[in-house]
Formats: C-alpha cells, structure tokens, sequence
C-alpha cells in the first residue's frame, strides 16, 4: 500500500467529494516547511508525493509553496510601501480569510507586479462599483498578479505569518516540469477557504474540473504543512 494510510484529511474538510456524478479523494501531503532554501519545488513534490501517485492522479500544490521557493516571498517588515500603496490600500476591502491587497505592504507588491497606473484604475472602477453594490471589480481589473499576493495572516504556519508573497513566476513551466518528472497532471492553485484560481497546469489538466473538486481548499488554511495534494478518481 505504500505509506497510503499516511494521507487523511485534514481538520474540517471532507476527504471525498463529488463533482458532475464522479467521486474524488483530496489527499493533503504533508511536507517540511519550504523555505527559500529549497530552490526547486519539484524535488519537494519527488521526495514527499511521488511514494503515494498512481497514474490517473492529479497533483496541485500551492501557489504561495511555489513561490517560497523561487524566492518571491517577503518578511512584512522589510517591504516598504509609498505613500500610493498606503492610499489604494484603504479602498481595498478585506475578505474574511485574509488582508489581500488591504495593507499597504501587500500593495506595494501589487503595484510592483503589474503597475501603478493598472491599480489606480481599478481602485477607481472599484469605487464605482460600490456605488452600484458591485463587488469584486477591483481584483478583475488588477489582474491575477496582483489577486495571487498574499499577505501576513496570524493563523499562517509560522514564520510566513509574518511575511508577504507574491504569485509565482511562470507556473505554467513549473507544472509542466513536475509533470515531467513525476509523470502525472500537475497543477499550481490559488486556493483559500473563499474559491479557486488555477495559476498553471500541465497540458492533461481540466482546469474547470480540479477547480471544483477543491473548491472547499483541502490543504487547509493555517499550520497544516499540507501544500501539495493528491486528486484521484475514485469508484
């Protein structure tokens, strides 16, 4: 069986789940805490989920993991946010699980990534649809880039409860190259207790598909160390 036991769900999510009539598992992976000292992701995801994969398996990992490792995640006191972060930031609402772009240091990565004109202009469409009980225009004019910064929560995993990421750079060569070397789907998901982004994908990857069959985030939100997972078909 291969250690098959070791997969459980973790606290609060269901391990099965169906979606359009057919049955998956979720299996959270438990890792080490990836550090910018672990340089390539795809090792992490050979040595800890490789044992458990059978060939029909879809593997995601976690956008923030990916990006730990390529370096792209802050200690929050080292970021230090102008005077337009610290002013957008105040028209940014905060969402039950997070800050998203609601501090000035999670802006100021925001405007580092796709620009300060493209943030102003959605801090205004954002304004106008209030006005009209529109919610969400900001982060569909900011763009994924600036929807995949993360910012410091109390409840992370210590000590990325202090730091600010932002998305990975290239996820879909990164899926690519763990498929390769694993030699099943892989996808990089943005994915917390409020929905689904999926960043990157190897080609074998419904995209519509995985995003539903995690749509309730079972790799957990806090101290779990799950950032990989297994999704498999099951009868």
């Amino acid at each position: 069986m291969m250690g098959y036991m070791e997969l459980k769900e973790n606290a609060g999510k269901n391990l099965i789940i169906e979606v359009a009539g057919r049955r998956w598992a979720r299996y959270p992976v438990k890792t080490k805490l990836i550090t910018s000292e672990d340089k390539d992701i795809s090792l992490i995801v050979e040595e800890y989920v490789k044992q458990y994969l059978q060939p029909k398996d879809i593997v995601f990992i976690s956008e923030k993991a990916v990006a730990i490792t390529q370096g792209r995640s802050y200690p929050i006191k080292e970021i230090k946010a102008s005077r337009l972060a610290k002013f957008l930031s105040g028209y940014v609402t905060k969402t039950p699980v997070g800050i998203g772009l609601g501090s000035p240091e999670t802006m100021q990565l925001a405007i580092e990534e796709v620009g300060a004109l493209r943030l102003v202009f959605a801090a205004f469409i954002g304004a106008i649809g209030k006005v009209f009980r529109i919610k969400g225009l900001f982060y569909i004019i900011a763009g994924s880039g600036a929807r995949a910064i993360d910012g410091a929560v109390p409840y992370a995993i210590p000590p990325y409860n202090t730091y600010v990421s932002k998305g990975p750079i290239n996820p879909v060569e990164v899926a690519e190259k763990i498929s390769e070397k694993i030699a099943v789907a892989v996808a990089i998901v943005d994915a917390n207790d409020l929905g689904v982004n999926i960043l990157g994908a190897s080609q074998a990857v419904n995209k519509k598909l995985v995003a539903k069959a995690i749509k309730d985030n079972p790799l957990g939100q806090t101290d779990e160390c799950t950032p990989i997972g297994i999704l498999r078909e099951i009868k």
